[in-house]
């Protein structure tokens, strides 16, 4: 790959942080703060969090077998998404390439920032070439984004494909974990050591069943995470979200039996799914959702707004005419969709 000075905007690189009184303060125990004009009333929120987020990361890297250095810590996945165009893509000049159909925050990120985003369509098993991501590349790429399991095709990237992109291509390769969790394929966190151009990204949000709090994951070298540290606001994780996650760290064992359960209830609800009259295909899935095609999506969507169940439509995507996104919810939940189903259709009495 290239340096990282070579691929970091030179702004960046050069660019000196902002210094929070809270990132200054170190050394010995302290019971006075009198140094970042808080109020000194409403304990514990009166008080700053911690801006690095220590203590979490502290208990996150034993679990994800990483250092705490090598973890980025943002509002969500979509901070750090944003982040890397920020830190390495110049407006108006630099490039990324992304697969279609894809998670759709990254060509978001990229209108913002005025970063050109080149697409490369998967195939018909929503699989993609390495050879096709390097032949829309140019000397002015820097990211390229990968979500495995795919989103909202459900699916595992092909890893051999993913492991030759990262051998080649010269900028930095964002694997999107969201989803992984669900999956029987191993994490990339392992290529970490192997792949010092390979970003990964993972989320509170799906499997640990944390949406709300709005805590994503990035991990990378210590100097990817490095400068991402350099660039993010001073305190973007709130202590709110930092004492819930700590909470949901020593709960690892209810996650855990929460996957076991979606798994089930996937298998269960693919294959009920298949036999319904309105349904044409059920794509194979390494997620918590799965996507469907049927006879009629915009009109099996209303229906099911009208009977309060919402799934998502995603008709109007590449590669996906036709075809809804089903989240895979509780037994009660995921029979209410099916009885709506099985009823669809049915002339009235």
């Amino acid at each position: 790959m290239k340096t990282l000075k070579e691929l970091v905007r030179p702004n960046i690189w050069a660019l000196k942080p902002y210094s929070s009184a809270r990132d200054e303060y170190s050394g010995k125990e302290a019971s006075v703060f009198l140094d970042a004009n808080e109020n000194p009333y409403n304990t514990p929120n009166n008080r700053y969090p911690d801006p690095l987020q220590w203590e979490l990361k502290r208990k996150i890297a034993p679990v994800k077998k990483v250092l705490p250095e090598q973890i980025f810590l943002g509002n969500g996945s979509d901070e750090a998404i944003d982040l890397m165009f920020r830190a390495f893509c110049r407006p108006e000049t630099d490039n990324v390439v992304a697969i279609e159909p894809t998670y759709g925050m990254y060509s978001v990120c990229a209108d913002v920032n005025d970063v050109e985003y080149r697409n490369v369509r998967l195939d018909s098993d929503f699989q993609f070439k390495a050879d096709d991501m390097l032949a829309a590349a140019d000397g002015n790429t820097k990211l390229m984004f990968l979500c495995s399991p795919n989103n909202p095709t459900g699916n595992n990237l092909d890893r051999k494909e993913i492991l030759s992109l990262l051998k080649r291509f010269d900028g930095l390769v964002i694997v999107d974990e969201a989803y992984s969790d669900f999956s029987s394929e191993p994490s990339f966190l392992s290529e970490l050591e192997t792949h010092p151009n390979l970003v990964v990204l993972q989320t509170f949000s799906k499997a640990w069943g944390c949406a709300a709090i709005r805590l994503g994951m990035a991990f990378a070298s210590v100097d990817i995470i490095g400068i991402m540290n350099k660039i993010k606001y001073p305190y973007n994780v709130n202590l709110l979200t930092q004492r819930e996650a700590l909470r949901m760290m020593e709960q690892h064992y209810q996650v855990k039996q929460w996957v076991k359960s979606l798994l089930e209830e996937r298998a269960r609800l693919v294959e009920e799914f298949k036999r319904l009259e309105c349904c044409r295909r059920v794509y194979p899935t390494d997620a918590n959702f799965f996507l469907t095609e049927v006879s009629d999506a915009k009109k099996i969507y209303n229906y099911l707004v009208d009977k309060g169940i919402i799934v998502r439509n995603r008709t109007n995507v590449a590669l996906c005419h036709n075809c809804l996104r089903v989240t895979v919810g509780t037994r009660p939940e995921n029979d209410a969709l099916l009885e709506a189903l099985r009823q669809y259709g049915e002339p009235a009495d």
